[in-house]
């Protein structure tokens, strides 16, 4: 399942590192978006692997609006159920100032 979401980031937590049995080295990280929505407006997100956690930390910023692009995993752990929000890309989302004129070409505004 794939979905988006679009907010501000309030948070970027710090890198976690561990090895898993096999004796692989991992990194994830998560971050949180406020959506701006009434009832539970937080969501936090999850990085997984050391090339996504860098190119999002030289990217983004707190304060950034962003769009999050992300699937939803559950997996059983001794009876519980554990959901993660797998972020798969994002981009920065541009505020547009209303004050500022968009630049004219007076080349194009000539009528002949």
């Amino acid at each position: 399942m794939s979905l988006k979401i679009e907010g501000k980031i309030v948070a970027i937590l710090p890198i976690v590192k561990g090895t898993s049995k096999a004796g692989k080295e991992w990194q994830k990280m998560n971050f949180v978006i406020d959506t701006g929505d009434q009832f539970n407006p937080n969501v936090c997100f999850q990085l997984f692997g050391e090339e996504k956690t860098e190119q999002f930390l030289k990217s983004s910023k707190e304060g950034d609006n962003i769009t999050v692009h992300f699937n939803v995993s559950s997996r059983e752990f001794n009876g519980k159920y554990y959901t993660n929000l797998d972020a798969w890309k994002w981009e920065t989302v541009q505020n547009e100032d209303p004050g500022q004129p968009d630049p004219v070409n007076e080349e194009e505004d000539l009528p002949f």
